[in-house]
């Protein structure tokens, strides 16, 4: 259970220490389930600079490492206006990216998995009429 937003980016910190530059991880779960306040959570786990929040118009953000041992830079994508566009997803180059970052793809289910053999992949749900959010995740081969 993840009662709040500070828990939700608990769990991302979580999650972040078993992430490394090539890790791709695939956000799923509807409008207001907490993508993006896991995304800030994966992002101050790693230890990258800037401010985090939601691409949705730009589609992709790049954050830059930190400055302490170990950090790696943080790709972060929206792929809700994608559509499914392979060709969209495609002129990102997010397989250039994924080699030298982690790269968190909301909405990504069905549209990137095939850019890595494995991937993280997080469902995130909540309960209607609650903020309380649930939180599944698995590494995928």
């Amino acid at each position: 259970m993840l009662p709040t937003v500070a828990d939700t980016e608990a769990l991302g910190r979580e999650l972040a220490a078993g992430l490394g530059a090539g890790d791709l991880v695939v956000l799923d779960g509807p409008l207001g389930a907490g993508k993006t306040a896991l995304t800030r959570g994966i992002a101050a786990g790693l230890g990258v600079q800037g401010r985090v929040s939601s691409p949705t118009f730009i589609i992709a953000r790049q954050h830059r490492a930190g400055e302490q041992p170990g950090a790696v830079p943080l790709v972060h994508v929206d792929a809700y206006r994608l559509g499914g566009d392979l060709d969209d997803l495609d002129a990102l180059d997010l397989d250039t990216d994924l080699h030298q970052a982690v790269v968190v793809v909301e909405w990504g289910r069905g549209v990137v998995e095939h850019l890595t053999d494995r991937h993280l992949r997080v469902l995130l749900s909540r309960e209607p009429d609650s903020d309380v959010r649930t939180a599944e995740w698995e590494w995928v081969d």
